[in-house]
């Protein structure tokens, strides 16, 4: 069975090398391939993923869930392992991941799935028509446990672990969730779990967080705001991170990752200030 890994990329030439290697034990047998999508890098990312023997697509920014459905449309495989460009397959996930579509080819073959289909999504659900089979014999995806690491530490507590993802799934069952920030897959189908982890790479500086709060608050905002106006409150701008912070780093023991885990609750409960205050202030300007 074939697997497609496709990824989407701008400037990721500190991660791409990593990630592309830690794929190399699916492509052992020949039938997979490595598919990105990238947005206008101006750094080494496009030489990295040339080197690998990359399937690159230059297109511009359409946001992360148009971007990622984008590199979905381009994928040939049976199978689909979406991944982020700071993300890496641990060995022991690439097993997993190989062992979970051989099971699934050998359910296919018990059922009558033809095995020289270009679609098995629709060749299960015609056998399903014809035969009766039940769609729940077949597993159409699979979640992901995510190791989270900030300034170089997993972190194992305050809901950073195990973070399961949706990202190995058949193609054609499954697509992002047109979000703005925090898109997730949504899946046709059953779906199972694997017990090996993707590595997450996600911020090795605290300046790296800091440019990430900047961003992503301000996406946070425009979808706050969306929903209606958002009025200048100490619930939102004190309240919601102050209880944002005790959630996680207390109640969810945030507090047992040390230094590290400090320096990421408290940053993330100003997040939320941040995003409450830019969705105040988009409240202010935007028209009526």
């Amino acid at each position: 069975m074939k697997l497609s890994i496709v990824l989407i990329t701008h400037n990721e030439e500190r991660n791409l090398g990593r990630t592309l290697e830690s794929v190399k034990p699916l492509l052992t047998d020949g039938d997979a391939e490595i598919i990105i999508v990238d947005s206008g890098s101006t750094d080494r990312t496009l030489e990295i993923a040339h080197s690998h023997s990359v399937k690159v697509f230059v297109e511009e920014w359409k946001g992360f869930a148009a971007q990622k459905n984008s590199a979905l449309d381009k994928a040939s495989g049976d199978w689909v392992l979406s991944l982020d460009a700071d993300e890496e397959v641990s060995p022991e996930l690439a097993g997993d991941i190989q062992g979970a579509m051989k099971t699934q080819r050998k359910i296919e073959e018990l059922q009558g799935v033809p095995s020289d289909t270009s679609d098995a999504v629709r060749a299960i659900n015609q056998v399903h028509l014809d035969s009766g089979v039940p769609l729940t014999r077949f597993t159409f995806g699979f979640w992901i446990p995510r190791k989270n690491h900030f300034l170089g530490r997993w972190m194992k507590h305050g809901g950073y672990w195990p973070d399961p993802k949706l990202r190995l799934f058949r193609r054609g069952s499954a697509r992002f969730e047109n979000r703005l920030v925090h898109e997730d897959v949504k899946l046709e189908g059953k779906a199972g779990n694997l017990k090996g982890a993707l590595i997450h790479h996600s911020y090795p500086t605290v300046s790296d967080y800091l440019e990430h709060m900047n961003r992503y608050s301000s996406l946070g905002a425009e979808m706050v705001e969306a929903r209606g106006p958002v009025r200048f409150t100490a619930f939102n701008l004190t309240l919601r991170p102050l209880a944002t912070f005790i959630y996680n780093y207390i109640l969810r023991l945030g507090f047992l990752d040390g230094k590290e885990g400090f320096l990421l609750h408290v940053n993330h409960s100003i997040y939320v200030a941040w995003k409450y205050a830019k969705a105040w202030e988009r409240s202010q300007t935007t028209p009526v």
